[in-house]
This record gives C-alpha cells, sequence and structure tokens, in this order.
C-alpha cells in the first residue's frame, strides 16, 4: 500500500475559551438543494436573502430546539444551472455566512461516498473527527502539509456514543472520481468519508476561530465494485432521508451544550 504524501499533523480550529461557550448559534453548510430543501421544511426555516448578488449562495434561517438556526447552500451556477459544489464554492458561502450571523457552532452537512474498509454501508450517517484534501499535493517543503490541510473537528464522542452515529476522517477533493494517488492517500490515511466540501468549511471555520464537525450520510461505496455516480444518483434520497433523521437528534443534542461537552 503507498504511503501518505506527507504526514497528518491536524491543526486544531479553536482554543479552549471559545469551547467552552454556549452553544445558541449553529450553521448548517451544504453544498445540494437536494440536500438543503428537505432540511428547510423538517426545520422549518425561512429564506432571508442576506447575501448580496454577485454572491451565489442561499440561506434559510429560524428558531428551533432552543437554538438560532442558519442554513446556507452553496446556490446554482449561472451558466450551468447546477448546484455550485466543491471546496470553491463551499469555502465562498461559509466565509459569508460566519460573517453574517457569527456562529457559535458550523456542522458541514450533506452526503457523501464511504469506505466500506471503515464500515459504511449506503445509508449510514457519519460524523467527522478529522477533515483533509486528498487531491492538493504540493512536493514542496510546508506547502504539502499545507495541502493537505488537515484540521481536528470539534470532540464529539458524547454525541457519537448517545446517538450511536459512526465516526471518522473526512476527506474533500474536487471530483466525484479519483486518481490513483488520491486512493492511496485515503487508504492509508484511513479515511471513512470522502466528499466535496468539508476540508474547506474547516479552514474558513478556522480563521473565525468556531467549532465544526461533518454529518455526512453516505450514497456510495468508494471501495466497492460500482461507479460512484451511478450509486450516487440511484443512492441520493435513500442518504438524504438518513441525513434528515440524524440531523434532528444532533441538534437537540448539542442546544446549550458548550463545544467541550459535546
Amino acid at each position: 500500500m503507498a504511503e501518505a504524501p506527507t504526514t497528518l499533523a491536524a491543526h486544531t480550529v479553536v482554543d479552549a475559551q471559545t469551547m467552552h461557550r454556549p452553544i445558541k448559534r449553529v450553521l448548517l453548510a451544504c453544498a445540494m438543494t437536494a440536500e438543503a430543501l428537505p432540511m428547510v421544511e423538517r426545520l422549518g426555516l425561512q429564506p432571508d436573502n442576506v447575501f448580496a448578488s454577485p454572491a451565489p449562495c442561499v440561506s434559510w434561517s429560524g428558531d428551533k430546539f432552543g437554538l438560532h438556526i442558519h442554513l446556507v447552500q452553496n446556490g446554482k451556477d449561472a451558466e450551468h444551472g447546477v448546484d455550485n459544489v466543491g471546496t470553491v464554492a463551499a469555502a465562498l458561502s461559509v466565509f459569508l455566512a460566519c460573517q453574517q450571523y457569527k456562529p457559535d457552532l458550523i456542522i458541514s452537512v450533506g452526503t457523501a461516498g464511504g469506505f466500506r474498509a471503515q464500515g459504511a454501508a449506503v445509508g449510514d450517517v457519519f460524523v467527522g473527527t478529522t477533515t483533509v484534501n486528498h487531491d492538493r499535493r504540493i512536493p514542496i517543503p510546508g506547502f504539502d502539509k499545507y495541502g493537505v490541510g488537515a484540521h481536528t473537528s470539534a470532540p464529539t464522542t458524547r454525541l457519537q456514543r448517545e446517538l450511536g452515529l459512526k465516526a471518522g476522517m473526512v476527506s474533500s477533493g474536487n471530483s466525484l472520481d479519483y486518481t490513483e494517488q488520491d486512493m492511496a492517500f485515503m487508504l492509508s490515511n484511513q479515511v471513512a468519508v470522502k466528499e466535496m466540501e468539508a476540508a474547506a468549511v474547516a479552514w474558513v471555520a478556522a480563521m473565525f476561530q468556531t467549532p465544526m464537525f461533518c454529518l455526512k450520510s453516505i450514497t456510495d461505496i468508494v471501495d466497492g465494485d460500482k461507479p460512484p455516480q451511478e450509486e450516487f444518483l440511484a443512492n441520493l434520497q435513500q442518504a438524504a432521508q438518513a441525513l434528515q433523521e440524524a440531523l434532528t437528534p444532533v441538534l437537540k443534542f448539542v442546544s446549550g451544550k458548550m463545544a467541550a461537552e459535546l
């Protein structure tokens, strides 16, 4: 098995004082309309249109479970009419949302690929423990670690245990498929979840000193024998439903707690 290109020295996002601040305002960040709208409906959120043109991202807000909840979705690409997926759009959306809402906690929510080797099956929901980039290869001292961009997520040991959620490393890249080098990196670092936005969300969370973790529902098996695009389309509805069912107890759990208590 190929070695990882660099040692994963994960950066801790926030300081101790921030970790002991009560969670009253939560930002949910997602990429796709199919992920966002069921959450909007379930949580009773209303559009608030806080982002000025030409920013493509859209948002909804509301109060639920003793929390002020904000949901930002990356919006549509003006030229191609599809959802703005990937790290660039995610970084822009979450940066603007952090400026606007000043959340106490960020949750990167959405669907993703999972690794059977790490216990993933279609419809499982994972909590992220660390975020990395698997496709930013810069073999120059200093830039190599920057490329991987490892960030430790807010610790969620109690949440995982009490809600029965699986946990593992989440790796982001800007392609639905992967190269041999991408796969070698993910396997050697025991990545559990492969998706396209979380590492960018973690990068922005670190800028704003805001606790962050991922909540990802599995649509396809990365180390399986089916093309990811086929599995993704076939299982998107099932995975989106599993995500909705997991999100409500997660929000109830975090409400009023400190990030250090999760």
